[in-house]
């Protein structure tokens, strides 16, 4: 009786392709033909440097939601390499590092760009089309994925509760801003650019009776507070040793809307409030 074995330079064969390796010899004592046996084993890498799916999300929260959308446990059973969870679960690896690469695009402005050179509607459409949508978008994902945590982990974070809470209402105070901004002084500034780059005789008259709305100022006022509640009872989003990893993902998250935010108000407040009060009174003097 000969075997021929093709091997590749795995270590040796677990318990299970053991057992195929014997009922391949008992077969072969029956029929007295040499047996070919390949044994193309997959093991877990540990001999590699490949970096877990859950060293991954730690090393770069955002990769949390891609491992989501692809069915990809990156928390407590993450510690498998990225190419093999793929191979193991049909994945095609290169359409997940795809989606890996699109989130490492960051939404920041560009060193050197200068928001106050910009055209007034082009600083509007970009404050909504850019802010006003990651608010709606990534703030109501991110408070459903808080609050799913919080309340199945309130044994272990406690404290996490106190955030979900504050989070909603910040999240509330936010979204209720963009709509009052979108519905009533974002078009009211459009309106007053194209009198001013018109010249619209009736430019002066438009002002008088185009009210501006006064909830902006307000709703801001009001937004600043809630997120100073969020960063305390976070602690400028610093989680413990013992924090697992979607903990630490939402902590992350949470640290990317705060920072997002700021941005928003600056440019809101800062920018465009100064140009819309200049563009008030270029419309008096017409």
């Amino acid at each position: 009786m000969g075997f021929v074995f093709r091997r590749q330079s795995y270590p040796p064969p677990a318990a299970p392709q053991l057992m195929g390796v014997r009922r391949a010899a008992e077969q072969s004592q029956l029929s007295r033909q040499p047996v070919r046996i390949d044994l193309r084993l997959h093991f877990v890498t540990a001999m590699t440097n490949a970096p877990t799916v859950s060293e991954i999300v730690r090393h770069d929260y955002r990769a949390a939601d891609v491992f989501r959308k692809w069915g990809i446990n990156y928390c407590c059973g993450g510690n498998r390499p990225l190419e093999e969870v793929c191979r193991l679960q049909g994945i095609d690896r290169d359409a997940v590092e795809a989606d890996l690469a699109g989130t490492r695009r960051g939404r920041r402005l560009l060193p050197g760009i200068d928001p106050n050179a910009w055209p007034l509607p082009f600083l509007i459409d970009y404050i909504q089309q850019l802010h006003h949508a990651f608010l709606r978008n990534s703030g109501w994902a991110l408070g459903r994925q808080l609050h799913d945590f919080a309340a199945g982990h309130e044994k272990k974070y406690p404290y996490l509760r106190e955030v979900d809470f504050a989070f909603a209402d910040l999240l509330e105070q936010c979204i209720e801003q963009v709509e009052a901004e979108e519905e009533g002084l974002f078009p009211y500034l459009r309106q007053l650019w194209n009198a001013r780059s018109n010249h619209d005789e009736y430019g002066a008259l438009y002002l008088r009776t185009l009210v501006r709305p006064k909830a902006h100022a307000d709703g801001e006022r009001r937004v600043l507070p809630l997120l100073e509640r969020v960063r305390a009872l976070t602690g400028n989003y610093t989680f413990g040793e013992d924090a697992c990893t979607n903990h630490q993902v939402l902590y992350h998250k949470l640290r990317d809307f705060d920072e997002d935010l700021v941005q928003h108000l600056y440019l809101e407040q800062s920018v465009l409030q100064p140009r819309a009060a200049l563009l008030e009174k270029e419309l008096r003097a017409l």
